[in-house]
């Protein structure tokens, strides 16, 4: 699909190599991550507030699942890799969004974009089904607004809570425990963000599905024809 911008016409689908292969890195990373992250909370399927947790503990949240303790060996050491393949895939990607002015021209909302009748207009839209890009940009506000919290809050949050989980780490900061209010408090809060991000994921997804999937897929694996202001 072709639309106008500044009297030249681009494909809106069109992503540069380095976006589509932190894209699918990222994605491979983050399937592997919930996959064993399920595993290891079947473990202990509860969570607690504080520095102490156990099963007979009063737990914060029960979680209505089944305990299952086999699992734990090969998911945590997925769980470990995994993790740092999705930390520095997203860190090259910030580093490279940021060099090459990816960040600023298609995920910084626009002053209009986030006024609050834009934004009432665009979530009445996506309610009805009827959300998509604007005709002067790749992403809608609430795309750019969602996407920056998965990239500066969501990621960096269930990173930092990971860590506070490690008593190797925390051996060496222990102002994590200080920041995060106990080792528990932190593996409830990382589970909460990867809740969202599996959240975010879900309606990804599903705005892919629902908009042309073959062709926004394809754009993501080799890019398409047409011109794009963006081919850094």
């Amino acid at each position: 699909m072709m639309i106008e911008t500044r009297g030249r016409p681009f494909s809106r689908m069109r992503h540069p190599a380095w976006v589509r292969l932190t894209h699918w890195t990222g994605a491979a990373a983050t399937l592997a991550l919930m996959i064993s992250g399920t595993a290891i909370l079947l473990a202990l399927p509860k969570l607690f507030w504080g520095e102490t947790g156990a099963n007979d503990a009063p737990a914060w949240i029960t979680l209505p699942l089944p305990v299952d303790l086999e699992q734990t060996g090969w998911a945590r050491s997925l769980h470990f890799l995994a993790a740092w393949i999705f930390v520095l895939n997203g860190a090259v990607y910030l580093a490279l969004a940021l060099l090459r002015g990816h960040l600023r021209r298609r995920l910084l909302p626009e002053p209009a974009e986030i006024r609050p009748r834009a934004l009432a207009g665009e979530i009445r839209a996506h309610l009805r089904l009827r959300g998509g890009a604007p005709p002067t940009g790749r992403y809608n506000a609430l795309q750019k607004i969602a996407y920056l919290v998965v990239l500066l809050v969501l990621a960096p949050l269930m990173l930092f809570t990971g860590l506070t989980m490690s008593p190797g780490v925390t051996a060496a900061w222990p102002e994590l425990f200080t920041l995060f209010g106990g080792r528990q408090s932190a593996r409830t809060i990382h589970f909460l963000a990867a809740f969202a991000m599996v959240a975010f994921l879900a309606i990804h997804i599903w705005q892919v599905l629902a908009n042309r999937p073959v062709a926004l897929l394809r754009g993501m694996i080799v890019g398409s024809g047409g011109k794009d202001e963006e081919t850094a």
